[in-house]
C-alpha cells in the first residue's frame, strides 16, 4: 500500500508508537480500533490489548468501536477487565454460520453492541437481537466480490425495526441490487428507494 505501517503485509504487527495519538486530539472523535485488523487476534499480545484499554480510557472524550471476529477471546477477556464506557463491542456476522457470535456478544456490558453484517454473502435466517443496539450491512468490494441478494438485506432490515435495533445499510459494493457488476460507487447505497443509515442510541449501561 506505500504507507509504513503496512510493510508487513497482513501479518498481524503492533504498533505503540500511536497508542498517545488519540490523548492529544482536542475534538472528539469516532475512532475505528484496528480498522485494518482485529485487536483480538491470536497474534495480539494481551499486554498490547491492555495498553490499548489505558489509552481509550484516557482519551474518554472518544468513543472507539472495537469489531472482532474472535469473540471467544474477546469474552474471555473482558471477563477479567471492565469495558470502557466509551467502547462499542461489535462482532463480524457475514454469513448464517457465524450466528454464534452475537450470543456471546449480547452478554458484555458494553454502552453499544453492534453486528457488522459486511460483507454479507448468504442469508441470516431469523436473528435474535435482543440487547443488540445496532446492525450494519454492506456488500461485497473487489474483483472477486460474491454478490449480496436484495432479499438478504431486506430480511436483516425488518427484524431490525421488529427489535428495536438501528439500522445502518452501508453500500452494495461491487454487485448492484440488479444484479449487475460494476463500480462499488455507481452502485450506491440506496435500499428500496431510501438512504438508511440510522445510529444507535447511546446507551450507558
Amino acid at each position: 500500500m506505500g504507507v509504513r505501517k503496512y510493510v508487513n503485509g497482513f501479518l498481524p504487527t503492533v504498533h505503540e508508537c500511536t497508542l498517545d495519538e488519540p490523548k492529544v486530539w482536542k475534538k472528539s472523535h469516532v475512532v475505528f480500533v484496528c480498522s485494518m485488523s482485529d485487536l483480538f487476534h491470536d497474534a495480539v499480545p494481551l499486554s498490547f490489548i491492555d495498553k490499548v484499554m489505558g489509552t481509550i480510557q484516557e482519551a474518554s472524550h472518544h468513543r472507539f468501536q472495537i469489531l472482532t471476529k474472535r469473540t471467544e477471546r474477546m469474552a474471555k477477556y473482558f471477563a477479567q477487565t471492565s469495558i470502557p464506557k466509551n467502547v462499542w463491542l461489535g462482532v463480524t456476522v457475514e454469513s448464517s454460520t457465524e450466528k454464534s457470535r452475537i450470543d456471546l456478544l449480547r452478554e458484555l456490558p458494553a454502552s453499544i453492541r453492534f453486528l457488522s453484517c459486511e460483507p454479507l454473502v448468504g442469508e441470516l435466517g431469523r436473528l435474535d437481537l435482543t440487547n443488540i443496539d445496532w446492525v450494519i450491512v454492506g456488500g461485497e468490494s473487489g474483483v472477486q466480490a460474491r454478490p449480496m441478494k436484495p432479499e438478504w438485506v431486506r430480511s436483516i432490515h425488518e427484524q431490525a425495526n421488529e427489535q428495536g435495533t438501528a439500522f445502518f445499510f452501508k453500500q452494495w459494493g461491487t454487485w448492484g441490487s440488479d444484479g449487475v457488476k460494476r463500480n462499488k460507487k455507481a452502485n450506491g447505497k440506496v435500499l428500496d428507494g431510501k438512504i438508511i443509515q440510522i445510529m444507535p442510541e447511546l446507551a450507558m449501561r
